[in-house]
């Protein structure tokens, strides 16, 4: 097996992926949608997630009260479906400002270090 080397860049570009995960999940959840069919809609938006990784995030979420979740019985096992409640919402907005302030406010910042 290749073990591969955690570099300064690699560990850096981590951090922005897990800073930016919430709101990348928040956004998918306006129509309910369970853990595999999420997994597949970020990935198909250029954003890959673990399920080590996406699932303590969506029970989390659940325990702060953000999502609402109800077990489904349709073609195959059962399946718990995540959706987000008005508090979800609200945060997506609250989320979404902040995060279009950093980005306008970053690409200043990065135009303005272009020498």
């Amino acid at each position: 097996m290749v073990e591969l080397k955690e570099t300064p860049l690699s560990k850096l570009e981590l951090e922005i992926r897990r800073g930016a995960l919430v709101l990348a999940v928040l956004t998918q959840l306006k129509e309910a949608q369970y853990g595999y069919s999420l997994r597949q809609a970020l990935a198909q938006r250029g954003l890959p997630i673990e399920e080590g990784t996406l699932y303590p995030l969506l029970r989390r979420l659940e325990s702060q009260a953000l999502l609402a979740s109800e077990w489904r019985i349709e073609d195959g096992p059962p399946r718990r479906y995540y959706q987000l409640n008005d508090a979800g919402e609200a945060l997506l907005a609250d989320l979404t400002a902040s995060w279009n302030a950093l980005a306008a406010t970053m690409a200043k910042l990065l135009e303005g270090s272009k020498t």
